[in-house]
């Protein structure tokens, strides 16, 4: 579906409505073909962004340009900009998805009861999949691919600062589609900037069966507050590295810039560090070369005392997601209080411990109600790219039904095959 102009309700409404009854039939298509098919769909695409390079460049052109002159904060610019390392990135990602086993259609467990039936959970495709993101437009191609990889169809929502991008990359992904035989709806991007077509995707119950937020605080509290359709999404990215007594020193140090550093913007970006007490003689080579590289350091009164550069932190620091060059430091009194500020402050997400003494990293690991916890190695591995997944939807930290990465395996559900001789039920 083309790209609509500046159109009325009415007009959203009925767009929306025939994107998902094609999704719907797309899906029951998509459901049934084969491992090759899907594969071989995937390379195409990844094909088509590679013809399609220059024109998604200048397509990105044209959504930063916007973007800049409406003021978008330096994390949000970060995540909307393209250029050839991130496209060849997205490339890879698509080839890397191709290449994973079909997740569709796997014996889960199987078991011949007294009677003789015998009872298979094989998994299968959720159907369609609703996916709403804001910023990033590499999110076109990982969703598009995770979820034909997984055999669902896709309705996918970009935010209107991606618009351009997105429109280009989704193209990539329809004639991907087109020249392995399946339909082309299998992957509908939503053709408005509208954010009407939003509430209207929330109430698609009949369409739809799940939808995936990836945003901001405000879009995830929204969808969850409107939806009809259930929700896997993850909110905020409020990480930890805790540098526990036998850390490392050379350790501590580079894995916290790097967790805070490499990219600011991102979910798995480290908000706070903690210290043990018995540590502290770490903190100042830690601290270096965050300062060196403009990073803000909020602090409390040990870690400010200790420091005449950092800022004196607040309650709200240890609640706050960044998503820019700021951290907040604490020093706690051993593992029992840095598992407590965690569990306490923390969202869920991705939490890192780094130490020498296995026990401690082991209590951590188990104590820690996060969904990815990590040893001697930075939080930004919180990525389905680097488990293996070949890309993410997003890193959801719920407890129903996908935890971590969301990757093919997580996009699907099951059902059970139960195959019988004539029994009857008394």
């Amino acid at each position: 579906m083309s790209a609509l102009k500046s159109i009325g309700t009415t007009e959203i409404e009925a767009a929306m409505a025939t994107l998902g009854a094609c999704a719907r039939t797309a899906a029951h298509v998509l459901a049934a073909a084969p491992a090759a098919a899907k594969r071989a769909a995937i390379e195409a695409a990844a094909d088509a962004l590679e013809a399609s390079r220059e024109d998604i460049i200048a397509a990105n052109a044209d959504d930063m340009a916007r973007a800049q002159a409406a003021n978008l904060n330096a994390a949000m610019l970060d995540r909307l900009a393209l250029d050839s390392a991130r496209i060849d990135g997205m490339i890879n990602g698509l080839r890397a998805v191709a290449a994973l086993d079909d997740p569709v259609g796997r014996v889960l467990d199987e078991r011949t009861r007294p009677n003789g039936l015998r009872i298979e959970r094989v998994s299968v495709p959720i159907g369609v999949i609703g996916i709403i993101y804001e910023s990033r437009p590499n999110v076109t191609a990982d969703a598009g691919a995770l979820c034909l990889m997984s055999g669902n169809a896709a309705i996918l929502r970009c935010g209107s600062e991606s618009f351009q991008s997105s429109n280009v990359i989704a193209a990539c992904l329809r004639r991907g589609l087109l020249a392995a035989g399946l339909p082309e709806n299998c992957i509908q991007l939503v053709p408005t900037k509208d954010r009407a077509a939003v509430g209207i995707l929330l109430t698609m119950d009949e369409d739809v069966d799940i939808i995936v937020p990836r945003g901001g605080r405000s879009l995830i509290e929204r969808v969850r507050e409107e939806s009809r359709i259930p929700v896997l999404a993850h909110l905020d990215g409020i990480c930890h590295v805790y540098v526990h007594a036998a850390a490392d020193a050379d350790k501590a140090r580079d894995i916290t810039f790097n967790a805070k550093m490499r990219r600011t913007g991102i979910c798995g970006a480290a908000e706070t560090l903690l210290i043990d007490r018995s540590a502290l003689a770490m903190l100042p080579a830690i601290l270096v070369p965050l300062h060196q590289a403009g990073c803000e350091v909020r602090g409390d009164s040990d870690v400010c005392a200790l420091d005449p550069a950092v800022v004196a932190a607040s309650e709200v620091d240890w609640d706050t997601e960044y998503l820019d060059a700021i951290i907040s430091v604490r020093v706690v009194n051993g593992l029992e209080d840095a598992i407590q500020h965690i569990n306490l402050h923390g969202s869920q997400h991705t939490d890192a411990i780094v130490s020498e003494d296995e026990a401690a990293a082991g209590r951590f690991l188990n104590e820690i109600d996060s969904a990815i916890v990590v040893h001697n190695a930075s939080t930004q591995y919180a990525d389905g790219g680097e488990f293996g997944m070949g890309a993410e939807i997003g890193i959801s930290n719920g407890k129903l039904h996908a935890r971590g990465p969301v990757g093919v395996e997580q996009l699907t559900t099951y059902k059970y095959k139960v195959h019988g001789n004539g029994q009857v039920r008394s």
